[in-house]
């Protein structure tokens, strides 16, 4: 398992808080935001090696949010794993269209999770 810097984003601090010790627990760098608006600054900022993001945000939700950071030159290449409660096909097809590398259900499948993160390493 290499060592990633991964960006957590999430408008719920309770949901950030638990995917941040999960990642850091397994040697990953975490960093967070907590809306889309500041997740595009972040992932430019930053350039994380992959990005957890949320998709039901105020303002930026996680589907704009992805759309952007997938389509500018200087961060379309970190993959985005969005994180939701929204579980419908259409959901997962749009998020897709967006650029998302992955999409996962919650409750949060940790194993799955850090699966899907060592595969993106």
């Amino acid at each position: 398992m290499a060592s990633q810097k991964i960006l957590v984003v999430d408008d719920s601090l309770s949901q950030r808080l638990v995917l941040g010790a999960l990642l850091a627990q397994h040697g990953h760098r975490v960093i967070m935001a907590n809306d889309g608006v500041e997740a595009v600054a972040k992932a430019k900022s930053e350039l994380p090696d992959l990005i957890i993001m949320d998709i039901v945000m105020p303002g930026l939700n996680g589907f704009q949010a992805t759309r952007a950071i997938t389509s500018d030159e200087s961060t379309w290449h970190i993959p985005v794993i969005l994180l939701t409660s929204k579980d419908m096909d259409s959901d997962r097809i749009w998020a897709l269209r967006q650029g998302a590398t992955a999409f996962l259900n919650k409750p949060l499948d940790h194993a799955a999770l850090l699966t899907l993160v060592d595969t993106l390493a």
